[in-house]
């Protein structure tokens, strides 16, 4: 019998808050990208009526950043979430399902979440790049390139009789996260123009792994698209025109030779 329980891994330790204003999207949870510089990156709708929330937001080469998630049920959740196609956590390709590696958040509670996990107490920092450097890349997949997703399955209801005090057990104590695969970076592929998240600096965050039974279906699934500042500007998605520029006393003036003005 095909065992149904997701195990999932619950971050205890809460890492200092990062002090940001900037845009949310989500109902059921809100997600935000901080960067380590303090800023929350803006968020941009595509205009499109897609069940799933689609919104872009603006990379800046280099920064490292967080992905910032708050539960807004009075219950457990559990996350899936992908980084340009792959699990945070597993590393494997993400298809966003409820039997994938996921994080667990209780009512109302918010989780940080700065890296891919390589251990039960490491991560290695994301960090916006190039298409070519990214961690995906590294294992030759393209599929999903420069796309945080989030999908959110509460936690099966269940009502439980407690068995007869005789029977208690103790709880084993869960093991450690297996380790995510080391990528090797791939050479840089000028073809692939995309933003990318790297595989950057270990960084320790333990965690621990619980026992978790998720929904069959997620009540919500959030796609943020992150790119370059230059592409945003080329898709129309933000105005980069200056919003002042001085006229050229012979260039700017067009049109026909006005009536001369009247004399005092």
């Amino acid at each position: 019998m095909k065992n149904v329980m997701a195990a999932g891994i619950f971050t205890v330790l809460l890492l200092g808050a990062t002090a940001a204003l900037g845009a949310k999207v989500g109902d059921w949870v809100q997600v935000k990208i901080l960067t380590d510089k303090g800023l929350s990156l803006s968020l941009y709708p595509t205009g499109t009526n897609d069940p799933k929330k689609k919104v872009y937001a603006e990379a800046v080469k280099g920064d490292e950043y967080t992905i910032s998630i708050r539960n807004l049920l009075p219950r457990r959740v559990g996350l899936v979430v992908a980084v340009d196609g792959r699990n945070i956590i597993s590393g494997k390709k993400s298809w966003l399902r409820n039997n994938e590696r996921m994080y667990i958040l209780g009512p109302y509670e918010t989780g940080q979440y700065r890296g891919w996990r390589t251990g039960s107490d490491r991560v290695n920092r994301f960090y916006f790049t190039d298409a070519g450097d990214s961690y995906a890349a590294a294992f030759g997949d393209g599929s999903a390139m420069g796309v945080i997703a989030v999908a959110v399955y509460p936690e099966v209801e269940r009502v439980i009789i407690p068995p007869p005090a005789a029977e208690h057990s103790r709880e084993k104590a869960g093991a450690a996260s297996p380790q995510a695969p080391q990528a090797k970076r791939a050479p840089a592929d000028s073809s692939m123009e995309s933003a990318g998240t790297g595989y950057g600096r270990e960084e320790f965050s333990p965690s621990r792994v619980v026992a978790f039974e998720p929904e069959a279906r997620a009540v919500e699934t959030i796609l943020i698209k992150y790119e370059w500042r230059s592409t945003l500007c080329r898709m129309g998605i933000v105005s980069c025109a200056p919003p002042w520029t001085p006229k050229n006393r012979l260039w700017d003036e067009g049109g026909y030779a006005p009536p001369p003005p009247r004399r005092g």
